[in-house]
């Protein structure tokens, strides 16, 4: 059995789904196949930024549909020394959310086929063979797809760049992450971000995110370092949800729901192959992940939709110019903003420094710390003032989505 398509899309997460909507809307024949069946869990912080926002909102996603879906105003922070500091978002639309990946993944994938993609769930990549013209891939389920192109959102362990032979292949990420999700959340948690800076686990944090019915996404990454393995952050994380400021802001009745569950976290992007062939490499598999906060929904999103355009202006013919376009894109919009994400966690990554900028942070007035949110939730690249090619007229003047 054969199936032939302008471009396969491997994964049907945010960076899949965000390439396939893409090309559909361009005309492009695209078939988009995961070996998960939706809806499906994945371990995330569940957060939302102003880029991922923009990005769904761009692709056609209803909030009201995601049942999960909460909104943030803002977010309160604490120091290594216990400053508690409130910032504020603008209020003319959405800057930040939180949404269960298993609810925001499968309305995604909805989206998808309302708008006309094809996706096959249930269904793995078991070989891939690449052509001049042509990319072979076998699915299991669906037999043969042939493709022009390929676009592997398979996430941080790509078995896409596993058969192909690319790239790292004991890649275990930058961070190491822990989640679980807390109900009876009945203290400033249950309707408030808050981010811990514990002296403990710098530059990483720990989270809490709010849910819908009084429930909260709670969580900590660290540095991926060889300091601690699983059993020391198991006790770590044990230990954590203990901590009396923790325990205050989740409410003293808070219960801890079904198991703790870790992953790690891809920050490589500038380093990463970003294409093969006739194959881009997009979100996790690309190690696109903001290294200094773990975000990657966003990021995600975006290199899903610049992988599509990369095609889309290529051709089917012309690969090597799509892949000039892909990475020259990823350049543009990612590789100054990890950097100095990466300089900026060197300085989180030691008690004074942390402190140090969150009293920064804390005297700069409302005006500064509502701007220091919007940039924390990036609302603009992480480096543009360093990076005057992108700078615009409106700077830290749009407004934000779903207005």
């Amino acid at each position: 059995m054969e199936r032939s398509c302008d471009v396969l899309v491997v994964g049907a997460g945010p960076a899949g789904v965000a390439a396939a909507i893409t090309l559909q809307r361009s005309g492009r024949d695209v078939l988009v196949v995961d070996k998960a069946t939706f809806p499906r869990d994945k371990c995330c912080g569940d957060g939302l930024t102003t880029l991922a926002l923009r990005e769904l909102e761009a692709l056609g996603l209803d909030p009201g549909r995601v049942e999960s879906w909460f909104g943030v105003d803002g977010a309160r922070l604490r120091s290594p020394d216990g400053r508690e500091i409130d910032t504020p978002l603008p209020t003319d639309g959405r800057y930040a959310a939180v949404a269960t990946r298993r609810d925001l993944d499968a309305e995604l994938v909805a989206t998808a086929r309302r708008a006309g993609v094809e996706v096959s769930d249930g269904h793995a990549v078991t070989a891939i063979e690449q052509c001049d013209d042509r990319v072979s891939v076998e699915v299991d389920g669906l037999g043969t797809v042939v493709a022009r192109y390929a676009i592997a959102a398979d996430g941080m362990w790509s078995p896409v760049r596993r058969l192909l032979g690319v790239g790292p292949q004991d890649y275990r990420g930058e961070w190491h992450a822990f989640r679980q999700y807390a109900s009876n959340v009945t203290g400033p948690a249950a309707d408030r971000l808050i981010v811990w800076f514990e002296a403990d686990l710098l530059p990483g944090y720990a989270w809490s995110f709010p849910l819908p019915g009084n429930r909260a996404n709670v969580g900590f990454g660290v540095l991926r370092d060889g300091r601690l393995n699983g059993k020391h952050m198991a006790a770590l994380w044990r230990d954590l949800v203990e901590r009396p400021h923790v325990v205050e802001a989740l409410g003293a009745g808070f219960e801890l729901d079904d198991r703790v569950t870790a992953w790690p976290i891809p920050a490589r992007v500038d380093e990463m192959p970003l294409a093969h062939g006739r194959v881009l490499f997009v979100g996790d598999a690309a190690a696109a992940t903001d290294v200094m906060t773990g975000e990657g929904i966003g990021q995600a999103l975006l290199t899903g939709r610049l992988a599509a355009a990369a095609i889309v202006a290529a051709g089917a013919l012309r690969p090597d110019e799509a892949r000039r376009r892909y990475e020259g894109a990823i350049a543009h919009e990612l590789f100054a903003d990890h950097r100095m994400s990466r300089r900026l966690g060197r300085v989180l990554a030691h008690r004074r420094g942390a402190e140090a900028a969150l009293c920064i942070v804390a005297a700069s007035g409302k005006w500064g710390r509502r701007n220091f949110a919007r940039w924390m939730f990036e609302d603009e690249p992480r480096a543009i003032a360093l990076t005057p090619r992108r700078w615009h007229r409106r700077f830290l003047a749009r407004r934000g989505a779903y207005a």
